[in-house]
């Protein structure tokens, strides 16, 4: 059985992770310490851990960093327990069902948590970050990783594309600080990134 750790905290919300499904895809939640309201970040894989992690936390809505399969595999047990399901418009179609599309540069309220969407296209036509404001937190799902971007080797991806959501939506907007969070492995820094752009863009993926 996965575990759900408290990755990291500070006064106003605390983000809990578990990793699940055979693509190893992390679930991110992010919960306001102030209401004990939380939301849940792509809704991939093991529905029966989510229901039971989303009823702990109070978890009131899933918002999915992009539609591929291993992301959303857990989305209908969710939604039939009456936790929204959000995505953006561009992937909506990958989705079985959804309540809510995504917009660029708007903001999800949780509990008092302010969070901001960031459209950074690429590994798919819709693809999204969500930052926590007054945090350095950075959910990137399939867009930044440790060493490099997502793959764009899939229909809709496009490896020019996402170099430059990385670089004008990512590495311009974040201080080097961020805690980037990613949908699968480990996390890092855009300060540990950001230097390396140019190689990414030399080899070609």
């Amino acid at each position: 059985m996965p575990e759900l750790a408290r990755i990291w905290e500070d006064a106003s919300c605390e983000v809990h992770k578990v990793v699940v499904g055979p693509m190893d895809n992390n679930v991110y939640i992010l919960r306001c310490r102030r209401s004990g309201e939380s939301l849940l970040v792509d809704a991939a894989d093991e529905h029966d851990l989510l229901l039971k992690t989303c009823r702990t936390l109070q978890v009131s809505r899933v918002i999915e960093t992009h539609g591929h399969w291993d992301h959303i595999q857990a989305v209908p047990a969710l939604r039939d327990a009456g936790i929204s399901v959000s995505v953006t418009p561009e992937d909506a179609s990958m989705l079985p069902s959804y309540d809510e599309l995504l917009e660029d540069d708007t903001v999800i309220e949780v509990g008092q948590l302010r969070v901001h969407t960031t459209a950074t296209p690429g590994h798919t036509r819709g693809s999204m970050c969500f930052s926590v404001e007054n945090t350095p937190l950075l959910f990137s799902g399939d867009t930044l990783f440790p060493g490099g971007p997502g793959n764009t080797s899939f229909e809709g991806a496009d490896f020019a594309t996402i170099i430059r959501s990385v670089e004008e939506r990512l590495f311009a907007r974040f201080s080097p600080e961020t805690l980037v969070l990613p949908g699968h492995g480990a996390s890092t820094t855009i300060g540990a990134e950001s230097p390396h752009l140019d190689e990414w863009i030399e080899r070609g993926w």
